[in-house]
């Protein structure tokens, strides 16, 4: 690999990747302080067997070997000065001990050279004593025939027995190195064990204090620096670059992602303050336009409904005064010009109302709607008592943020409505009823009657303003009425409707949000 692409993997690697590279090199310095450890274990383990299993238990059959011999020549020298055969058990005795301790040093100690030769050694001379010293004087021996030992034998036997214990000597002195060089290895690999495994601490702290160097360098920093300017751009400096780091990736991507982002919402802002600056213009229009419509509402109630009463009072003085001059047709057309600016009058005063839902003199309370009811069955007692309507209602009604006057006008408009298009052979009988929506933010009013219906095609056309399903000749009204309830309703972000479902007579459904505490709305529901 080139010295240049060094810095092109290390920019692609992530923080994932700095971190298992570090703890990879970790399980790498792990497994080899385990590899050695484990070398060493089994070299001390080794060693350790060689001595107390081979080396100790040959020296203490060496030791036998030699016990067994000196056993002998005393056996041999008792025999020689007594003539008494007794004093030849331990010679033969100590030759079976001296052939068994030879034999348990061989398979003890059989791959060691050394000690093999010392051995060997000394069963040579061992045998050459027994073959030209012991025997023969054993023969020469009459049992139970003591007689004056020669002391030219006694000397010859005394010469070859010390090179036996010279042998002795080299023998113990073969056994006491291999059991000093056993030890020193013992030493030795306690010591390379020590060392390895302080190493291995040594390199394992230098791990983790470069893992947390890498982590300050390639995670803390690189993220601080990059919430630091976006706590920047927080505070309205939107013009502040993120620069993203050279590495890690993931973090680099990240800080990408966040500078473009930043272009986006300062793109997003730059648009926004636009079409603001579009709105306020839009605003400027709009309160032109609303001021005109105030012009406009000032002369429909003064400037417009001023010639209509002179019209109507002229046509009627005329009616009374040139009454008796007039033919049937001209008292039909003064009739035709009074009930048309009358009802000129009516629609002005419709269109009046309609237009000032939400517009003027609207204030948010908490309204009662009980006592919103309650006023326009009042406004309505000259129509109910007229037509014996029943008005049936619930035990109380929800309080919600309101308009009193519009939501007076909302019943006043739903309860005259349903006595206008009353049927011909019932007493009207309106029932409301309220109850919690599915949502369980707003409350489901509805108001039903037995009047003679709407037909499931007309349900949306009867809240378009102006929109009639009778002639005037048949009920008379200007179209406006459901269409300023439907306006009410949705100025109280409420939606209404007609239920199609219901058959005996026309039922309508309308929502307004609740707003009303635990214990209320409880005791409502409960009531219910």
């Amino acid at each position: 690999m080139s010295a240049d692409s060094h810095p092109l993997w290390r920019a692609r690697l992530t923080v994932r990747g700095w971190l298992a590279l570090v703890l990879i090199l970790m399980g790498v310095l792990v497994l080899a302080g385990a590899v050695v450890g484990a070398a060493l274990l089994h070299r001390t383990d080794t060693v350790s067997r060689e001595l107390s299993d081979q080396i100790q238990p040959a020296r203490a059959a060496s030791l036998q070997l030699q016990a067994a011999l000196r056993d002998q020549e005393t056996g041999v020298r008792g025999y020689l000065l007594a003539a008494d055969r007794q004093f030849l058990t331990p010679y033969y005795d100590g030759q079976q001990a001296e052939h068994a301790a030879a034999e348990d040093i061989r398979r003890l100690v059989g791959g060691r050279p050394e000690l093999i030769a010392d051995l060997d050694a000394i069963e040579r001379a061992a045998g050459s004593w027994r073959s030209s010293y012991a025997e023969p004087l054993i023969t020469s021996v009459t049992p139970n025939a003591p007689s004056v030992v020669n002391g030219a034998i006694a000397d010859r036997g005394k010469y070859e027995f010390d090179q036996l214990r010279g042998l002795f000597d080299t023998q113990n002195a073969d056994f006491g190195t291999a059991s000093s060089h056993a030890d020193t290895q013992l030493k030795n690999i306690d010591t390379w064990r020590d060392r390895t495994l302080g190493a291995i601490v040594l390199l394992f702290f230098g791990m983790a204090i470069l893992l947390g160097f890498l982590t300050r360098a390639a995670i803390t920093v690189p993220l601080s620096r990059l919430a630091e300017s976006c706590r920047r751009i927080t505070d309205g400096n939107f013009g502040e670059t993120i620069t993203p780091p050279q590495r890690p990736k993931d973090i680099r991507d990240m800080a990408i992602d966040v500078e473009n982002m930043r272009q986006s919402v300062v793109a997003a802002l730059e648009a926004s303050r636009e079409a603001e600056a579009r709105l306020d213009e839009q605003a400027v229009d709009l309160r032109r336009s609303n001021a005109e419509l105030e012009q406009f509402a000032y002369v429909a109630s003064h400037d417009l409904q001023e010639p209509l009463r002179k019209v109507a009072s002229f046509c009627q003085l005329l009616e009374k005064r040139y009454g008796d001059q007039l033919d049937e047709r001209g008292i039909e057309y003064i009739g035709f010009a009074v009930d048309g600016a009358k009802r000129m009058q009516v629609l002005i005063n419709d269109l009046l109302s309609f237009s000032r839902v939400g517009r003027i003199g609207t204030k948010e309370i908490e309204v009662d709607l009980d006592a919103t009811l309650d006023a326009a069955i009042a406004n309505l007692a000259v129509a109910i008592e007229e037509t014996g309507a029943e008005v049936v209602r619930p035990d109380s009604l929800p309080c919600i943020v309101g308009d009193p006057t519009l939501l007076t006008m909302l019943w006043q408009n739903l309860i005259g409505n349903a006595i206008k298009f009353r049927h011909k052979e019932r007493t009207p009988r309106i029932v409301i009823d309220c109850e919690r929506a599915d949502d369980d933010a707003n409350w489901l009013l509805t108001l039903s009657d037995n009047g003679i219906g709407i037909a499931e095609e007309f349900t949306d056309k009867v809240f378009v303003i102006f929109q009639r399903l009778h002639g005037r000749e048949v009920y008379p009204g200007t179209g406006v009425g459901l269409a300023l309830v439907k306006k009410i309703v949705e100025y109280h972000d409420g939606t209404v409707r007609i239920d199609p479902t219901y058959t005996d007579g026309t039922k309508f459904e309308f929502t307004l949000p609740a707003a009303v505490d635990t214990e209320q709305q409880t005791a409502l529901e409960g009531a219910h």
